[in-house]
Protein backbone atom coordinates (compact mmCIF):
# COMPACT_ATOMS: atom_id res chain seq x y z
CA UNK A 1 0.00 0.00 0.00
CA UNK A 2 1.69 3.35 -0.93
CA UNK A 3 0.54 4.93 2.16
CA UNK A 4 -2.10 7.73 3.58
CA UNK A 5 -1.94 11.27 2.15
CA UNK A 6 -3.71 14.13 4.80
CA UNK A 7 -5.53 16.61 2.97
CA UNK A 8 -6.12 20.05 4.39
CA UNK A 9 -8.55 22.45 2.30
CA UNK A 10 -11.37 24.92 3.08
CA UNK A 11 -12.81 23.54 -0.23
CA UNK A 12 -15.39 20.41 0.14
CA UNK A 13 -15.17 19.59 -3.33
CA UNK A 14 -11.57 20.04 -4.29
CA UNK A 15 -10.93 17.62 -0.91
CA UNK A 16 -13.16 15.46 -1.94
CA UNK A 17 -11.82 15.82 -5.98
CA UNK A 18 -8.36 14.99 -4.69
CA UNK A 19 -9.20 12.22 -2.29
CA UNK A 20 -10.90 10.55 -5.34
CA UNK A 21 -7.69 10.72 -7.53
CA UNK A 22 -5.60 9.86 -4.76
CA UNK A 23 -7.85 6.34 -4.57
CA UNK A 24 -7.16 5.75 -7.97
CA UNK A 25 -3.07 5.26 -7.08
CA UNK A 26 -4.28 2.78 -4.12
CA UNK A 27 -4.04 6.00 -1.22
CA UNK A 28 -6.13 6.76 1.59
CA UNK A 29 -6.44 9.73 2.49
CA UNK A 30 -7.57 11.66 5.74
CA UNK A 31 -9.55 15.15 5.04
CA UNK A 32 -9.28 18.23 7.07
CA UNK A 33 -11.72 21.41 6.31
CA UNK A 34 -9.27 23.77 8.16
CA UNK A 35 -5.70 23.71 10.16
CA UNK A 36 -7.21 23.49 13.54
CA UNK A 37 -8.71 20.52 12.78
CA UNK A 38 -5.84 18.53 11.61
CA UNK A 39 -3.64 20.29 14.53
CA UNK A 40 -6.63 18.94 17.39
CA UNK A 41 -6.78 15.63 15.61
CA UNK A 42 -2.86 14.94 15.00
CA UNK A 43 -1.44 13.38 11.94
CA UNK A 44 -2.66 10.04 11.40
CA UNK A 45 -0.25 7.36 12.02
CA UNK A 46 0.77 5.96 8.74
CA UNK A 47 0.83 9.25 7.03
CA UNK A 48 3.53 10.14 4.57
CA UNK A 49 2.57 13.01 2.53
CA UNK A 50 0.48 16.38 4.06
CA UNK A 51 -1.39 18.11 1.08
CA UNK A 52 -2.24 21.72 2.06
CA UNK A 53 -4.28 24.63 0.80
CA UNK A 54 -2.16 27.42 0.89
CA UNK A 55 -5.18 29.59 1.54
CA UNK A 56 -7.15 28.06 4.39
CA UNK A 57 -10.63 30.57 5.11
CA UNK A 58 -10.36 32.45 7.96
CA UNK A 59 -8.24 30.58 10.23
CA UNK A 60 -4.73 29.81 9.99
CA UNK A 61 -2.53 29.44 6.18
CA UNK A 62 -0.81 26.90 4.99
CA UNK A 63 2.64 28.27 5.86
CA UNK A 64 1.63 28.81 9.48
CA UNK A 65 0.23 25.12 9.39
CA UNK A 66 3.28 23.89 8.22
CA UNK A 67 5.33 26.05 11.26
CA UNK A 68 2.96 24.07 14.17
CA UNK A 69 4.15 21.03 12.62
CA UNK A 70 7.48 21.82 12.05
CA UNK A 71 7.54 22.63 15.83
CA UNK A 72 5.75 19.30 16.69
CA UNK A 73 8.57 17.16 15.54
CA UNK A 74 8.74 14.48 12.96
CA UNK A 75 5.92 15.36 10.79
CA UNK A 76 5.56 13.96 7.17
CA UNK A 77 6.77 15.79 3.77
CA UNK A 78 4.64 18.40 3.27
CA UNK A 79 3.01 19.55 -0.41
CA UNK A 80 1.75 23.06 -0.52
CA UNK A 81 -0.92 23.85 -3.51
CA UNK A 82 -1.44 27.38 -4.51
CA UNK A 83 -2.39 29.52 -6.65
CA UNK A 84 -0.77 31.25 -9.54
CA UNK A 85 -0.42 34.52 -7.84
CA UNK A 86 1.21 32.98 -4.74
CA UNK A 87 4.32 31.57 -6.12
CA UNK A 88 6.08 34.30 -3.44
CA UNK A 89 3.71 32.41 -0.66
CA UNK A 90 4.65 29.05 -1.49
CA UNK A 91 8.64 30.07 -1.98
CA UNK A 92 8.15 31.02 2.54
CA UNK A 93 6.28 27.68 2.29
CA UNK A 94 9.30 25.71 1.32
CA UNK A 95 11.38 27.74 3.28
CA UNK A 96 8.74 27.28 6.17
CA UNK A 97 9.69 23.33 5.29
CA UNK A 98 7.47 22.52 2.10
CA UNK A 99 8.79 19.78 0.02
CA UNK A 100 7.50 20.93 -3.17
CA UNK A 101 4.55 23.10 -4.23
CA UNK A 102 1.65 22.53 -7.11
CA UNK A 103 0.15 25.90 -8.78
CA UNK A 104 -3.28 25.86 -9.34
CA UNK A 105 -5.12 24.66 -11.88
CA UNK A 106 -2.70 21.27 -11.79
CA UNK A 107 -2.60 18.01 -14.24
CA UNK A 108 -3.75 14.96 -11.73
CA UNK A 109 -0.10 13.03 -12.88
CA UNK A 110 1.68 16.77 -11.51
CA UNK A 111 -0.27 15.98 -8.25
CA UNK A 112 -0.09 12.27 -8.50
CA UNK A 113 4.05 12.41 -8.66
CA UNK A 114 4.68 15.39 -6.03
CA UNK A 115 2.72 13.11 -3.88
CA UNK A 116 5.20 10.52 -4.90
CA UNK A 117 8.32 12.12 -4.66
CA UNK A 118 7.33 13.51 -0.95
CA UNK A 119 6.31 10.30 0.21
CA UNK A 120 10.07 9.02 -0.65
CA UNK A 121 11.74 12.37 0.63
CA UNK A 122 14.04 11.34 3.58
CA UNK A 123 15.91 14.22 5.55
CA UNK A 124 19.05 13.83 5.61
CA UNK A 125 19.01 13.47 1.35
CA UNK A 126 22.16 14.47 -0.40
CA UNK A 127 19.69 16.83 -2.83
CA UNK A 128 20.99 19.78 -1.50
CA UNK A 129 24.46 18.77 -2.87
CA UNK A 130 22.88 17.71 -6.05
CA UNK A 131 20.77 20.76 -6.60
CA UNK A 132 23.92 22.77 -6.26
CA UNK A 133 25.73 21.21 -8.96
CA UNK A 134 22.88 21.69 -11.73
CA UNK A 135 22.45 25.58 -10.42
CA UNK A 136 26.43 25.94 -10.94
CA UNK A 137 25.55 25.09 -14.44
CA UNK A 138 24.04 28.37 -15.00
CA UNK A 139 25.71 31.10 -15.82
CA UNK A 140 25.67 34.05 -13.42
CA UNK A 141 23.37 36.16 -15.18
CA UNK A 142 21.18 33.10 -15.63
CA UNK A 143 21.63 32.97 -12.00
CA UNK A 144 20.46 36.58 -11.38
CA UNK A 145 17.12 36.07 -13.60
CA UNK A 146 16.43 32.86 -11.30
CA UNK A 147 16.81 34.81 -7.98
CA UNK A 148 14.31 37.27 -9.03
CA UNK A 149 12.05 34.86 -10.50
CA UNK A 150 12.24 32.55 -6.97
CA UNK A 151 11.56 35.78 -5.22
CA UNK A 152 8.18 36.42 -7.41
CA UNK A 153 8.66 38.92 -9.78
CA UNK A 154 6.97 38.71 -12.86
CA UNK A 155 9.34 38.71 -15.76
CA UNK A 156 8.76 42.25 -16.56
CA UNK A 157 10.21 43.63 -12.80
CA UNK A 158 12.96 41.40 -13.21
CA UNK A 159 13.80 42.69 -16.90
CA UNK A 160 13.55 46.07 -15.60
CA UNK A 161 16.07 45.43 -12.22
CA UNK A 162 18.59 43.63 -14.78
CA UNK A 163 18.12 46.49 -17.39
CA UNK A 164 17.08 43.79 -20.06
CA UNK A 165 14.38 43.46 -22.09
CA UNK A 166 11.23 41.40 -20.81
CA UNK A 167 12.02 39.04 -24.11
CA UNK A 168 15.60 38.23 -23.03
CA UNK A 169 14.30 37.94 -19.40
CA UNK A 170 11.60 35.10 -20.87
CA UNK A 171 14.44 33.43 -22.84
CA UNK A 172 16.70 33.29 -20.05
CA UNK A 173 13.79 31.69 -18.37
CA UNK A 174 13.77 29.01 -21.19
CA UNK A 175 17.66 28.40 -20.54
CA UNK A 176 17.11 28.17 -17.46
CA UNK A 177 14.46 25.43 -17.46
CA UNK A 178 16.40 23.61 -20.07
CA UNK A 179 19.66 23.52 -18.26
CA UNK A 180 18.56 22.53 -14.74
CA UNK A 181 16.27 19.75 -16.63
CA UNK A 182 12.94 20.94 -15.17
CA UNK A 183 9.56 20.46 -16.36
CA UNK A 184 7.66 23.35 -14.72
CA UNK A 185 8.53 26.72 -13.21
CA UNK A 186 7.64 24.78 -10.06
CA UNK A 187 10.04 22.57 -9.71
CA UNK A 188 12.82 25.28 -11.18
CA UNK A 189 11.89 27.16 -7.89
CA UNK A 190 11.73 24.35 -5.47
CA UNK A 191 15.22 23.40 -7.39
CA UNK A 192 16.77 26.59 -6.20
CA UNK A 193 15.27 26.89 -2.59
CA UNK A 194 16.71 23.18 -2.11
CA UNK A 195 20.25 24.80 -3.65
CA UNK A 196 19.76 27.93 -1.68
CA UNK A 197 19.04 29.88 -4.34
CA UNK A 198 16.38 31.81 -2.67
CA UNK A 199 17.76 35.32 -1.98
Amino acid sequence: MPGQVVIVDDDDEMRDSIACLLATDGRNAAEYANAEALLAAGVPSGTTCVLVDMRLGEGMDGITLIEHLRRAGDVPPVVVITGHGDIPLAVRAMQAGAVDFIEKPFAPERLLDAVAQASIHRCGDPAQARARERVKALSPRERQVLKGLVEGHPNKVVAHELGLSTRTVETYRAAIMDKLGCRSFAEAVRLAITAGQDG
